[in-house]
C-alpha cells in the first residue's frame, strides 16, 4: 500500500490486521447516513400533521439533506485525503449527529430543514471517507467481498430505515427518528477511534480549492434545479440553476484540464471502467430510490399500513441485497464486472417495470416481486461498480474517487425521486381530477367553500392528502359518506401513477443496462 496507514505495531507491507472489525465501523456510519433519507419516508406523514407543512415544505425537508449532500463529496473526499480520512470521518460523524439534535429539538419547518441541511453537510463528509478507509485498509484481493460487505448495508439501509422509524413512531413522535442517529453516531466515532486506522494520501501539496468550489456549484445548483423543475416547475429559479450548473461545470473541466494537481483527474473519468460504472450507479440508484419513494407511499396511505408495517415489509428489499451482493462478489471475480453490473442492472429493470402491473387489485405480493428483484439488482451490479471507480485511482486520489461513486449516488438518487416523484404526481393529479370535478361542492358558500376547496386541492395534490381529507371527512357526519369514495378515488388514481412511474424508470434502466454493458470492457 502506497498510502499511509498509521499502526504502532504492525508490518507495513501487510493488510490491517483488524481490517474486518474496522469494515463492520464503516458500514455502522453508512447504516446512518442512507437511513436518514429513508427514515423520512415513514415519518413524513407525522411531520405533515403536527408542522403542518405544505407539499413545498415538505419536499425541501427531505431535499435539504440532498442538495449538500451531493455538492460537497467530490470536495469532502479530496479534504479527507489531504487532511485525513478518519479525521474527516469523525467530523462527519459529529456534524451529522448535531443536526440530528437540532432535527429532534424543531418546532417549525424551517428549523426542520435546517437541520436537514445540517446533516447533509455530515453525511458528504462521512460517505466518501467511508469508502476511502475501505480501499485502504483492504488489500486488492479482499477488497472485492469488503465493497459487496458495503455496499450490502445501503440495502440494509433502505429497509432498517422505515423499520426503525415505525417502530419509534408507535410510541414516540417524530422527532424520535432524528434522535436516534445520535447515539449511533457517537458508538461508531469511539469504535473508529479504535479499529480505523488513520490514513492520508502521500505527495498531496496543495488543494485545488477553485475546482473544489466550482464542483459544488455545478452539482449543487444542479441537483437543486432538477428538484425545484420537476416539483415546482420550470420557472426562472430552476431554469437559472440549471444554467448556473452548465456554465460551473463547463468551467470546471476548463480548470481541472489545466490544473497540475486538479480536484479530479478528468482523464480517469473517461475512462470506459470508471464511466460505465459510474452511469450504471447513476442508473440504478435513479430506478431504486425513485421505486421506494413510490412503493412506501403506497404501502401506507393505499393498503393502509402503519409505519412499523410498511418497514417490515420492506425489509426483504434488504435481504435481496445482501444475497445479490454474495452472488456477485463470487460472479464478478469469475466472469467479469461487466457481465455482473450488465446482469444486475437488468435484474433491477425488471423488478422496477413489475410495478408497471399494479392495478386497484394488486396486494402486496406483485410489490413482494418487485422488491426482490429491485434489491437483487443492486446486490449484482453495485459492489463491481463501485470496485471499478475505486480500482480506477491511485492510492493517493482514494478520497476523490469516492466522493465521484458517491456523487453518482446521491445524483441517482435526487433525478429518481424529481423525475419518476413529478411523473407520479402529473399522472395523479390527472387520474383524481375527474372524480373531484364531480363533487357536489359548487352549491356552497362562505367560509364551507373556502374550506371544500382547500380539501379538494390537498386531495388532488397527492394521495397523502387525500388520505388525510378522507380522516377529516370521516368524522362529520353532513360528509362522510364521501371518505371511502375518496379513498377508493385515490387507490385508483395513484395505481394509474405508480404505472406510468415505473415504466418511465424501467425502461431508462433498461436502455442503460444495453449502454453500460456497451461501454464497459470485456474484462476488468
Amino acid at each position: 500500500m502506497t498510502s499511509i496507514l498509521t499502526r504502532s505495531t504492525a508490518d507495513p507491507t501487510r493488510p490491517y490486521p483488524r481490517r474486518w472489525a474496522g469494515l463492520a465501523v464503516l458500514c455502522l456510519s453508512l447504516l446512518i447516513v442512507v437511513m436518514a433519507n429513508t427514515a423520512l419516508i415513514v415519518a413524513a406523514p407525522s411531520m405533515l400533521r403536527e408542522l403542518r407543512l405544505t407539499s413545498t415544505d415538505m419536499q425541501w425537508v427531505i431535499d435539504g439533506y440532498t442538495v449538500p449532500y451531493a455538492a460537497l463529496m467530490l470536495l469532502a473526499g479530496v479534504l479527507g485525503d489531504r487532511y485525513g480520512r478518519r479525521r474527516a470521518l469523525l467530523a462527519g460523524l459529529a456534524v451529522f449527529a448535531a443536526g440530528a439534535v437540532c432535527g429532534s429539538l424543531a418546532g417549525t419547518a424551517t428549523e426542520v430543514i435546517v437541520a436537514r441541511i445540517t446533516m447533509g453537510v455530515g453525511a458528504a463528509v462521512i460517505m466518501p471517507a467511508t469508502l476511502s478507509l475501505l480501499v485502504a485498509m483492504f488489500p486488492a484481493s479482499e477488497r472485492p467481498r469488503a465493497i459487496a460487505a458495503w455496499a450490502a448495508t445501503s440495502g440494509l439501509a433502505i429497509a432498517l430505515g422505515p423499520l426503525l422509524a415505525g417502530w419509534l413512531l408507535e410510541q414516540h413522535a417524530w422527532g424520535s427518528t432524528f434522535l436516534i442517529n445520535v447515539p449511533i453516531a457517537a458508538f461508531a466515532a469511539v469504535a473508529a477511534l479504535a479499529l480505523v486506522p488513520p490514513s492520508r494520501a502521500e505527495h498531496l501539496t496543495r488543494i485545488d480549492w477553485a475546482g473544489g468550489a466550482l464542483s459544488v456549484a455545478a452539482v449543487g445548483a444542479l441537483v437543486f434545479g432538477i428538484i425545484e423543475g420537476f416539483h415546482f416547475g420550470w420557472n426562472a429559479t430552476s431554469l437559472g440553476s440549471v444554467a448556473v450548473a452548465a456554465l460551473a461545470g463547463a468551467a470546471f473541466v476548463a480548470w481541472e484540464l489545466r490544473h497540475p494537481q486538479p480536484l479530479l483527474d478528468l482523464g480517469r473519468v473517461t475512462d470506459r471502467s470508471v464511466g460505465g460504472a459510474c452511469l450504471s450507479v447513476l442508473l440504478l440508484f435513479l430506478a431504486s430510490f425513485g421505486a421506494i419513494y413510490f412503493v412506501a407511499q403506497h404501502f401506507q396511505f393505499v393498503f393502509g399500513y402503519s409505519p412499523l408495517d410498511t418497514g417490515l415489509r420492506l425489509l426483504p428489499l434488504a435481504g435481496a441485497v445482501s444475497i445479490g451482493s454474495a452472488v456477485s462478489g463470487r460472479l464478478a471475480p469469475r466472469l467479469g464486472a461487466r457481465v455482473a453490473i450488465g446482469a444486475g442492472t437488468a435484474v433491477a429493470a425488471a423488478g422496477v417495470l413489475a410495478l408497471a402491473l399494479v392495478d386497484d387489485g394488486s396486494g402486496y405480493g406483485l410489490f413482494l416481486v418487485s422488491l426482490v428483484l429491485l434489491g437483487l439488482g443492486i446486490g449484482l451490479a453495485a459492489p463491481p461498480a463501485t470496485d471499478l471507480v475505486m480500482s480506477g485511482f491511485p492510492e493517493s486520489d482514494l478520497g476523490a474517487a469516492g466522493g465521484l461513486n458517491d456523487t453518482a449516488v446521491e445524483l441517482g438518487g435526487s433525478l429518481g425521486i424529481a423525475v419518476l416523484g413529478s411523473v407520479l404526481a402529473t399522472t395523479y393529479q390527472r387520474e383524481i381530477s375527474g372524480f373531484l370535478t364531480g363533487l357536489p361542492l359548487a352549491t356552497l358558500d362562505g367560509p364551507m367553500a373556502a374550506q371544500a376547496d382547500a380539501a379538494v386541492a390537498a386531495a388532488g395534490d397527492s394521495v397523502g392528502g387525500a388520505a388525510i381529507v378522507a380522516e377529516e371527512l370521516a368524522k362529520n357526519p353532513f360528509v362522510s359518506s364521501y371518505a371511502q369514495p375518496l379513498l377508493d378515488a385515490s387507490a385508483s388514481a395513484f395505481s394509474q401513477a405508480i404505472t406510468s412511474a415505473s415504466l418511465v424508470g424501467g425502461l431508462a434502466l433498461a436502455v442503460g443496462a444495453v449502454v453500460v454493458v456497451a461501454v464497459l470492457p470485456r474484462r476488468g
